[in-house]
């Protein structure tokens, strides 16, 4: 069995661009997320240099490639108490942690830098894989929204999900 790299978790910059537009265009990754096919590098960089202050985004790095990434993007005014998370893995990383290790960085700044009290994010019905990374981070299932998106040339269900940390 071959070693796993060693995965360094920092900031994305925009430099990253190259780096996350080849992650982006994984066939799983993509699957398991709202990303179209065939994402431009330039669109990449647009979203790099055009995310809010107030967001925190991540990179998971290995031997200086990009295999994973993953950000809280805060509410506003009357929902400044919440964030939703989005994330992904490289389909040659997936299994190895890289999730766990993403998820854990986003809950810390979350509950410790933040003070969010409520995390959430949707995730499709037939994402095992995800769900079972989530349900371990406390995320509960809130509802199914059916018909949510296109994948794969039919609609697919998805699942709203939320961590909720200090309220009822």
């Amino acid at each position: 069995m071959t070693e796993a790299p060693a995965v360094t978790l920092r900031a994305s910059r925009i430099e990253d661009a190259g780096g996350i537009t080849e992650l982006h265009s994984q066939p799983r990754f993509r699957w398991g997320t709202l990303r179209p096919p065939f994402p431009s590098m330039e669109a990449v960089r647009k979203w790099l240099a055009d995310r809010s202050p107030d967001d925190v985004h991540i990179v998971a790095e290995a031997d200086g490639r990009i295999i994973g990434d993953a950000g809280l993007h805060r509410g506003k005014g009357r929902r400044a108490h919440a964030a939703v998370i989005g994330m992904g893995v490289h389909d040659d990383f997936a299994g190895g942690g890289v999730g766990t290790a993403l998820m854990a960085a986003l809950i810390d700044a979350a509950d410790n830098w933040l003070d969010l009290k409520r995390l959430e994010l949707t995730v499709w019905t037939d994402n095992a894989p995800a769900l079972a990374l989530y349900c371990k981070f406390g995320f509960v299932e809130e509802g199914v929204m059916r018909a949510y998106a296109y994948r794969d040339g039919a609609y697919v269900d998805a699942l709203a999900m939320a961590r909720l940390r200090g309220i009822g």
